[in-house]
Parts: structure tokens; sequence; C-alpha cells
């Protein structure tokens, strides 16, 4: 059995707001959620949300997997009843580093006031496989259920392991997504101690300013259904996963191999599995992470891949709006591609001024532009790359309307 996976819902909470057109919109309009160095969820109150129960009982990057998965929930009609029996519905919410906030205030209270003051719940809080077993108690999403961690891959192999189960029929529809809230001391001192991070507190991706990421969080789901039964029942279809592959660099634990080839073999096996030539990719949305090693690797793999269409192949990072969002970035990446395409729009690279020699392709500067029509539906890639040497890749199609 293959069957076409239909994209029926998306959600997101991100630096830029509360859903999924705070994301799309605002990155559109030059909006930037980066604020002294950070990309932060100031506008997300998790009291606006959630119930003191769920509050107590999740972790920040839980709490924000909550809110994103039930807006992909509610958008794809799911709510008040899911599309098929609960058992037959999956749940898969990558991270990369779980619940570490929790972690963090734990350690504070066993060092100040000992054992008998830790919380009952702690480790329930912390575990990387939290978000997605909170998410299907809360919806009763009962067939495969657990967590991808990858790094700032997680997100992607979410994506990609929810596409495998739908599309072979192992369940009837998963919901799918990536989940981080790491904007901690301890994660914000080692990032900046191994020199990952940007000292200018600025994200520009491929510009030659660029001098390292900036930490972000945020959340992002999608609702993942067959292509028979969504229209069936008449779901309304924002887009198709159609491609997915993942592979290692087996290179360094940190630092992208230079060459690319690990992130280009990804690239090439997901156009593959989609049946897409590469002179069919109408955008790509990058990892563009905004460091030295990534930008100029990715841009190589680009290219290794797509061969010759990659010059014509419009190029652009989320991350030079929201910054990045490690184990979450693949998964409101893709949220944010589905919504370009809708839109009929190609997002920018905010920030992108002063362009590298080495980096040539169309990284979409400053300002979006209009979809280019070509008498099919838009397809674009997604790449997610994370340390660990971790690549995973998908490719989207609007729906075609």
């Amino acid at each position: 059995m293959s069957r076409r996976v239909a994209i029926t819902g998306v959600g997101a909470v991100t630096p830029l707001g509360v859903g999924a057109d705070a994301l799309i919109d605002r990155w559109c309009a030059g909006d930037v959620g980066i604020v002294d160095g950070v990309a932060a969820c100031a506008g997300f109150d998790p009291a606006d949300h959630l119930s003191v129960k769920e509050r107590r009982r999740a972790d920040r990057f839980t709490q924000l997997a909550l809110v994103a998965a039930r807006e992909a929930i509610t958008d794809a009609g799911w709510d008040p009843g899911l599309p098929c029996a609960g058992e037959r519905v999956g749940c898969i919410i990558g991270t990369g580093v779980g619940g570490i906030g929790t972690i963090e205030d734990q350690h504070d209270v066993l060092r100040d006031r000992g054992p008998g003051s830790l919380s009952p719940l702690a480790v329930p809080l912390m575990m990387a496989n939290a978000a997605s077993g909170v998410v299907a108690m809360r919806h009763g999403l009962k067939g495969e259920c657990y967590g991808t961690v990858s790094a700032c891959a997680a997100g992607a192999h979410a994506i990609g392991a929810g596409l495998r189960l739908v599309r072979h029929g192992v369940v009837d529809a998963c919901l799918v997504g990536g989940a981080e809230a790491a904007i901690t001391p301890l994660a914000g001192a080692s990032f900046v101690g191994m020199g990952a991070t940007s000292a200018s507190g600025v994200s520009r991706p491929f510009d030659r300013r660029r001098d390292g990421f900036v930490l972000g969080e945020g959340a992002g789901a999608l609702a993942l259904e067959p292509e028979g039964p969504a229209r069936r029942r008449g779901a309304r279809i924002l887009g198709w996963l159609d491609g997915y592959a993942a592979t290692a660099d087996a290179h360094h634990l940190t630092a992208p191999e230079p060459a690319g080839d690990g992130s280009a073999r990804a690239i090439a096996a997901a156009i593959a599995d989609a049946g897409w030539m590469p002179a069919e990719i109408d955008y790509v949305n990058a990892h563009g992470t905004s460091t030295p090693l990534n930008d100029r690797s990715e841009t190589i793999a680009l290219k290794r891949a797509l061969g010759d269409a990659a010059a014509a192949a419009p190029v652009s990072s989320a991350k030079s709006a929201i910054g990045h969002l490690l184990g979450a970035a693949g998964a409101v990446e893709a949220v944010a591609t589905v919504l370009a395409f809708e839109r009929g729009v190609i997002p920018p690279t905010l920030g992108y001024e002063e362009p590298d020699p080495e980096l040539d392709l169309d990284y979409v500067p400053r300002v979006p532009r209009r979809l280019a029509r070509n008498g099919r539906a838009p397809r674009a890639i997604s790449n997610s790359f994370g340390f660990g040497g971790h690549n995973a890749v998908i490719c989207i199609e609007g729906a075609g309307r």
C-alpha cells in the first residue's frame, strides 16, 4: 500500500506570535522576532491557552507543542471528532533537548533545598518524549506515538516518520511536529561557549557578515491524512507531503561536512522519493542558520543535488525572522512553506544585504516575491540539518488551487 499524503491542518507558536498565520504574514511583512539577541515567544502566555493543571504538568516546550497541535487539529477539522478511530491516529513530535528548563530548575531545587523538595513531576516534565505523549493524551491519539530527538533535524524527522506511517497504512492520520524551549541559562551559555551563536545578535543567513545563529523557541504542527479519506470527508487540503529522506554526515559532532555530501544526498533522495525532477523545485526553504559553515555547506549541497537547476530556485531562510528554533525548526519551517504556497509568495531572507562571494544562489533578499505560476502546483524542499550530522529533507507540494 502506498497512499498520497495530504496536509490538512497546520499550527504554530513562534517569536512572531501565536498562530500559523502570524508566522507567515509577519515574516513576509519583514518583521523580526529577535529582541536583544534572542528569539523568544514573548507573545505566548501559557495561562491564555492552558489550564492550571496542564501548565503544572508540562515543561514550556510541551506547552508550546500543545498549543501548536491544537491549532493544527482544529484547522484540520479533527475537533470535536477525529477523522478515524483514535487507535489509527499517530502522534510524533520532535525536539532537540526537551525539558531543559525543568532540568535546570530542578537542579537548583536539589542543590539549594535538598532532594525532598524536588517535584514528583520532574522526570515526566523533562522527558524528550513528553510533548508527543501529552498531545496524544489531550486529543486521544492512540496510534504510534513517540518523539524524535536529533537536534535541529528533529522536527523534519518527525514529519518524515509520519509521512511513512500514513503513506504505508500503518496509521490513517498522524499529528506531526516539533517543539523547543531552550532559551535557558545553561543552553544559552553553552552555545556561546562553543561559538555557535551570533555575537552581534542578528540572524542574517547567507550574508557575508553572518556570525552565528540566534537562539529561538517555538513549536510547529501539521495534520497528515491519506488523500482518499481526506477527500471523502471533505477536508480542506492545504498541500501535499510528497517526499522525505534522511542521511548522516558521519563527519563531526557539530560542524557540517564541508562539501555538503550528506545533505546533498538527503536532498537528492527526497526529490527522488517524491518523483520530482530538480528543475521542478520552485522554492527551497533552507536550513539557513546564519553560521559561516552551515550556509556555505548548504549552498554547496544544493548545487550538488540540483545541478544547473540550483541557480533558478529561490532560496530563503525563516531563521532570518525567528532565529533558530532547534528541534522545532523543521516543523515550523514546513508550516511556513505550506502557507507561503497558499498565499502565492516566496518569503524573503531578511537582513541579507551584503552578498558573500562564495555563495551565489538566489537568496530572495529582504522582500517577498510573487510565486511564479507554471501551470502546475508549486513544489518546495525544506531542509533541516542538525548537530550530530543529521540531515532531513521533506518535499512539499502546494494544493494547486
